[in-house]
């Protein structure tokens, strides 16, 4: 048997366990609710019986244990009918005694509760005597459903526990492979860079071996964002204006030129804590999303903007527009409005600007059929 079916037998063992026990408990709370209700019927047996004794006492009849068994009833809700009128009654509020109908809802009330004792305290007079659970009966009546909301609680709790360690297990599995990718990456990348060397040499334009060189620096680029994943990457003082224009403009040579790129912002350096590897995966994640929106044809603007405390990086497209209830779970992981796609793009710019850069991102304003406008904030660095 391997280790996961181990698993998953243990796992229906405690369920099972637990499932026994949770109804042992549900059945001796039954049980101890059956007695008390057979204990308090007993009692009103006992309570007709001091009425018959008091209804026919004359001056000879000792009635101080009927008294008695009257006055220590101060819990049970009791009474007497006798022909449709109020005889005696305890434990019921004067409020409902004087009002007909509060009286006849609360005496349906306690016959769906109790089944009412009827008697004949004379010869062919008889009377009926309607009772409720005592307050005790009542709070151990609804004790199992307290109880189930408990259990129900443990294991929702139990539940996400086990949701998040499996989900622990999987961004571990993920965050072992991409490292795993990048190594491999790795020994073809170190051949293709002594390959352009070789083509340096030879009489080719040197303009091939440049883009060339590019494509590899590119590639290395997004080794070292694959060997980060699961690390805490290492942040720096760089330029934010020039980190972000050196990947804008890498991804603008590569695309169509039915997308027109411009640029509105500083040409001045901002200074900014930030990594570049993972800055630049940001940039070319919102770039690739405003692109995939406009169908590979439209209009793309890199703006930056900044305050005295902080930088603003918009990505507007001329695109399909995002409806303003998927503002924020454009965001979550597996959302994607692409046929194919995985949907982790969004998620994984989100953690790398918010969690590695303790920055916001945010859809800025979308109009169906107009376009989108991402931003990112970031701090600037502290002078």
């Amino acid at each position: 048997m391997s280790f996961s079916e181990r698993t998953n037998t243990t796992r229906w063992i405690i369920i099972s366990v637990c499932f026994i026990i949770i109804s042992l408990i549900l059945w001796n709370t039954y049980t101890f609710f059956q007695i008390f209700k057979n204990e308090e019927r007993l009692k009103m047996k006992l309570f007709v019986n001091a009425q018959i004794t008091l209804v026919n006492a004359n001056e000879n009849t000792d009635v101080e244990l009927p008294l008695q068994i009257f006055s220590n009833n101060t819990s049970i809700p009791v009474i007497l009918i006798l022909y449709d009128k109020v005889v005696s009654a305890r434990n019921v509020p004067d409020e409902i005694l004087n009002n007909k109908k509060k009286r006849a809802a609360y005496l349906n009330r306690l016959k769906g509760e109790n089944e009412p004792i009827t008697f004949e305290y004379s010869p062919g007079k008889y009377q009926t005597l309607y009772y409720g659970n005592s307050a005790l009966l009542n709070k151990l009546k609804y004790y199992p459903i307290a109880l189930l909301l408990i259990i129900f609680l443990c294991i929702a709790l139990i539940y996400n526990f086990y949701k998040s360690t499996k989900m622990a297990t999987q961004n571990k599995l993920w965050a072992g492979m991409a490292k795993e990718t990048a190594h491999q990456i790795g020994t073809p990348l170190s051949s293709l860079i002594g390959w352009v060397e070789i083509l340096k040499t030879e009489n080719i334009d040197q303009s091939i071996t440049i883009e060339i060189e590019k494509d590899i620096e590119r590639l290395q680029t997004i080794t070292d964002r694959f060997s980060k994943i699961g690390s805490v990457p290492v942040l720096g003082e760089h330029d934010i204006v020039a980190e972000t224009l050196n990947s804008y403009e890498y991804l603008q040579l590569r695309f169509s030129k039915q997308v027109a790129f411009s640029y509105k912002g500083p040409e001045e350096p901002i200074m900014t804590l930030i990594n570049p590897t993972l800055h630049s995966w940001t940039i070319e994640n919102l770039v690739k999303n405003a692109i995939d929106a406009m169908k590979g044809k439209g209009t793309l603007e890199l703006q930056i903007e900044q305050d005295s405390h902080h930088v603003k990086i918009n990505v507007k497209d001329s695109g399909t527009g995002i409806s303003k209830k998927q503002f924020k779970t454009i965001f979550e992981p597996g959302f994607t409005t692409k046929k194919r796609g995985w949907g982790l793009g969004l998620s994984l710019t989100k953690r790398i600007v918010e969690e590695y850069h303790n920055g916001k991102i945010k859809v800025l304003n979308s109009e169906l059929g107009k376009g989108t406008t991402f931003q990112i904030s970031l701090n600037k660095k502290v002078q």
